[in-house]
């Protein structure tokens, strides 16, 4: 059966923090400052569902907290679904806007971060295919996490981490031994590297493939 099959609308779901200073990619903090940061987190914002809406007829968006519905509008294009994020970790706010997502008509479903700049339309493609002939794909992030899981089914057990490995470079490892536990069929597609501090900053600005936009916000502010 192919993953379209399911009886959904291919999907991809964002999970995204608002752009406000002082509480998105603090690891930058040392070499951009809050403001700066809360810029670069309304960039990969836009730049990430802009990637979406071009891949998907139905792009949604989970954000956290659920006051911040104001300061995500402004970084999101219309036709996009607000979901609110629930839970007290992130295993338990995956496995909810997973489940909002499914219960809305969707599926298979991509559920990426805004956390890989280079990720690309050719990547998205190659996860839909994967979930023709797998029940999860996987998109290693450098930093042993995920930058993308695929699912034909709300296989929500997979968040079901415990809350210490978590932001660890344990958590593909966790997420790989779920899978296998369950049974479930996995495709891995090539590794990227996230956006979290100095270091994968530097690394990504010498990469051709990081956007322009975000190159720039990189870049530290002129001091006076």
């Amino acid at each position: 059966m192919s993953a379209v099959g399911h009886g959904g609308t291919p999907a991809i779901l964002v999970m995204a923090k608002p752009p406000r200073p002082g509480t998105v990619k603090t690891r930058l903090h040392p070499l951009l400052g809050p403001q700066r940061c809360a810029e670069l987190q309304a960039e990969l914002i836009r730049h990430t569902m802009e990637l979406a809406t071009a891949h998907t007829p139905r792009p949604y968006l989970a954000y956290a907290p659920d006051d911040g519905k104001d300061a995500i509008n402004t970084a999101v294009p219309a036709g996009v679904r607000l979901l609110v994020q629930r839970g007290e970790d992130l295993g338990q706010r995956l496995a909810a806007a997973v489940t909002d997502a499914f219960a809305d008509g969707a599926g298979p479903l991509l559920v990426i971060g805004t956390d890989a700049p280079t990720l690309t339309g050719d990547r998205l493609t190659a996860a839909f295919t994967a979930l023709e002939h797998h029940d999860v794909a996987l998109g290693p992030a450098l930093d042993g996490g995920y930058y993308l899981i695929g699912l034909r089914a709300p296989h929500t057990s997979l968040f079901a981490l415990a809350p210490d490995v978590w932001s660890t470079e344990r958590v593909l490892a966790a997420t790989r031994a779920l899978a296998d536990g369950a049974g479930l069929r996995m495709g891995l597609l090539r590794p990227l590297r996230d956006l979290d501090t100095p270091e994968d900053a530097a690394a990504l600005l010498a990469d051709p493939a990081l956007p322009t936009p975000i190159a720039a916000l990189l870049q530290p502010e002129e001091r006076p």
